[in-house]
Order: C-alpha cells, then structure tokens, then sequence
C-alpha cells in the first residue's frame, strides 16, 4: 500500500457537466495542471516517520514466519533491524543538533516540549539498542521469536506516541515559523547529513525511505535532489527491490524491505550488493 504524505482527496462523484471556467484540469491534490509541484513540507522528517511505522509493523511478523532452516532470511532480517535502528539514531541527530536549536530561537514557547523530545530520544536509544540485542539472537533462535516480536512491538507503540507528538504538536508550529523554502528539515537536508555521517549509505537511506511512496510523490521529492541522485534512483531502487524480495516477497507484495550485507562507500549498507555509483558519482 502506497505511504501517502501529502493529504488524499476525499472521494467525489464527478459533476454531469462543467462550464468553460471549471474545465481546467487538476490533478490528485487540486492543483490546477499547469501549476507548479507543491513541495512536502519537512519530507525528511516526515519520510522518516512513514518509513519507521512501516517496517514496525511488518518486521515482527516477518521474525515470527521465520523458519529454524532459514538462516539466510534470520542475518536479512538482523541487518534490516539495524539499519533501521540506525537511520533512527541518524534522524534524532539531525533534530537535536540541526533543528531544534533553530526551532528554540523562534519559537521559545516550544522549548519544554522540545527539552522533553530530546530527552526522550535518547530513551528511545536505548531502548532500540536492548531490542537488537534480542533480534540478533532470535535471527539464530527461531525458539525465541514470539517473545521478541512482542517486544518489537511495545517498542513500536511507544514510538508511536513520541512521532505523533513531533507531528500534531511541533510540525503545525514549525510550518508557521520556518519559510516555504527552508531546507530545515527536507530531504535535502537529511542526505546532507548522511553524506557527512559515519552510518548508513545515503543510497540505501533514499531507497529505504522512498519505499512504498506512491511515484506521483517520488518524482516530487527527486525534484528536490541534485541531478546524481535521480540519474542514480532508477538503479538504486531496483538494486533494492531485487535485495529484498527474500524478506517481504517480490515488490508490489508487501512493500520492500532490506536484505544483505555489504559497505556503501565505507558506511552502514543493508543491500546484499553494493550499488555502486554514490551520490557523488557520475553514472554513465
């Protein structure tokens, strides 16, 4: 099912008839068709989000389906656990060090929400940090798989609660004090942040996080990029869907996922093969 970040329109029975002034065309979300795209306000931080209730809500089902002769998919599931644990510690560090202090200066009322965030990040931490330690010995104990997926998912809940917090209290909030163009908090912003890291691929991250998004948005968000990464997109997202196919099924089934072992540029991967051609490079 495709994540949607942009609001649906409701369904609509369409008038018998329009007049000359009403015959413009538009698209999904109103715009007329020769309008300019409507950019995701905050699309990292809300890709982020998607992407984390996504894979929760599928990886402890994928644990408990897991086999004592599927050693193969138990190391998948592993790495995929920690690369999204990763991308979760990445996130925290681009709000805490990036967005927040900006957020304070203009928005001081914010401030003993955004104290309480902070410290509820590094909670979150550790809790991720206790979980893996569980995942990595169900991935070789099918025995224990029941237990830790429960567990996997009290973890999901309480993160739940903490991301509708960032979303209802602090987005509406920061839409109205940070400009249209900002890149506070964007994709951009996010692969930025990346690159300079030492944690995941920004690769892997972008097919991570763009997994599930209907095209119509990708093609948005890619706007946003420099011209390597949508040179590069097309190969990245098959390499993704082809690495993943063990653990959720061929895409279109259940979405992707993450499978494989394997640096990108020196950093984090959770692709079985490298992929090749960085966000640097030139693809010929």
């Amino acid at each position: 099912m495709p994540i949607h970040l942009l609001p649906q329109p409701a369904p609509s029975v369409p008038a018998q008839a329009e007049s000359a002034a009403d015959s413009r065309r538009t698209d999904a979300y109103g715009r007329a068709a020769d309008e300019e795209p409507v950019t995701v306000r905050f699309a990292g931080l809300r890709l982020v989000h998607a992407a984390l209730r996504r894979d929760l809500a599928r990886l402890p089902n994928a644990l408990r389906l897991l086999q004592p002769d599927e050693d193969h998919k138990g190391e998948a599931l592993l790495r995929h656990w920690t690369f999204m644990t990763a991308m979760l510690t990445c996130h925290h560090e681009q709000q805490d060090a990036r967005i927040w202090p900006i957020v304070r200066r203009f928005a001081p009322e914010l401030r003993l929400l955004l104290n309480w965030l902070e410290a509820d990040h590094h909670n979150l931490d550790h809790s991720f940090t206790r979980v893996t330690t569980l995942v990595r010995i169900a991935s070789r104990d099918t025995g224990s798989a029941w237990p830790v997926a429960y567990a996997m998912e009290d973890l999901a809940a309480r993160l739940e609660t903490h991301l509708r917090i960032e979303e209802r209290q602090l987005l509406p909030r920061m839409e109205r004090v940070v400009t249209g163009n900002s890149r506070l908090g964007g994709l951009g912003e996010l692969l930025d942040l990346l690159r300079s890291a030492d944690g995941p691929g920004t690769a892997d991250a972008l097919a991570w996080l763009l997994d599930g998004v209907e095209p119509a948005t990708v093609e948005r968000l890619l706007a946003e990029c420099d011209d390597d990464v949508a040179r590069n997109w097309p190969h990245w997202q098959a390499t993704y869907q082809r690495c993943t196919a063990p653990l959720w099924g061929p895409a279109g089934d259940l979405g992707g996922g993450a499978v494989g072992a394997g640096p990108v540029d020196g950093n984090l991967s959770i692709f079985g093969e490298g992929l090749g051609g960085g966000l640097g490079s030139v693809v010929d």
